[in-house]
Order: C-alpha cells, then sequence, then structure tokens
C-alpha cells in the first residue's frame, strides 16, 4: 500500500469532527486550570487569519481567545491551534507557488510576545520582509525574531 502525504490545502480543507469544545484534560489542568477547551478547526483558523489586514498583526493566542469565546469554552487548545495556524500558512505557501495571488496573510500571525514562526513558508527572512513591507519593525534577539511595539497594531474585536 502506497501511502500519498497531504498537501497542506487538503489538511486545511479537512475539518474532521471540529471544532469541538471537551472539559480540559487532567495533563493540562496544571497550567490551564478546569472548565472547557474547544478544539478548533482549521478553516476557522484560516478565516480568522485572512482576515487580518494589512497593517495589522493578530497572535496564536488572541485566535485561541477568539475561538474560546465563539464557542463558550473556557480556553482554545494551545496546541491545535498553532498546528492550525501552521497548515493555513502552508496552505498558503502552495498557492504563492501558483502563484495565485490572495492568499492568507499567515505573516500577519505572529507567535507569543509578537515573535515570527520559522515554520511558516519561507522561513524568518521571508516573514521579516513581508512584515517590513507593511511597515512593521523587526528586531532580532539571539536566534529568534519579533516585532518591536507589536501590541500597537494587534487586530481588535475579530
Amino acid at each position: 500500500m502506497s501511502y500519498r502525504k497531504k498537501t497542506f490545502r487538503e489538511k486545511l480543507a479537512d475539518d474532521k469532527d471540529l471544532p469541538r469544545v471537551e472539559r480540559i484534560p487532567p495533563g493540562m489542568a496544571k497550567q490551564w486550570g478546569t472548565g472547557t477547551i474547544v478544539i478548533p478547526a482549521p478553516s476557522e483558523v484560516n478565516a480568522i487569519m485572512r482576515n487580518v489586514p494589512k497593517g495589522r498583526l493578530i497572535t496564536i493566542n488572541q485566535i485561541r481567545d477568539i475561538v474560546a469565546h465563539r464557542h463558550g469554552a473556557t480556553i482554545g487548545c494551545p496546541i491545535t491551534t498553532g498546528i492550525l495556524a501552521r497548515i493555513a500558512a502552508g496552505a498558503a505557501g502552495e498557492e504563492e507557488a501558483e502563484e495565485k495571488k490572495r492568499v492568507t496573510p499567515y505573516w500577519r500571525t505572529l507567535k507569543t510576545r509578537g515573535e515570527l514562526n520559522p515554520k511558516y513558508p519561507g522561513g524568518l527572512s521571508r516573514q521579516r520582509t513581508r512584515l517590513r513591507s507593511e511597515g512593521h519593525t523587526v528586531v532580532r534577539r539571539g536566534s529568534r525574531m519579533f516585532v518591536k511595539d507589536y501590541e500597537q497594531v494587534l487586530v481588535r474585536n475579530t
């Protein structure tokens, strides 16, 4: 039996049985407390990322907060949300490779504290170039890169 690896676009299109809200598992309760956790659908994370306008930024934690609020959950899953943002970025990268012009602006989605994501298409260098072209200042701290004063340009009420 041969196995073909799914493309990022195929992964993005497969919502499976998501979103799903469940109790925060005991293994996560120490860090996240009690209550409920929403595991978002790939298409939902992509839609949030897609709606970030030029000149603005969003963090993974904001996306988590948005999906938690939408689904009445205590928290959005930190692991799944990060993975799905990477899938959305990869799908956009596949579309860019086919010279599509309107893709999800993944470079506007940052990690905690305004950090660029080295796993996005083109790595830190492409994300830095795109962010600079939209007027953001990118600074290096060791081997990592961050958007300076990112808090001032975060999206609100997405």
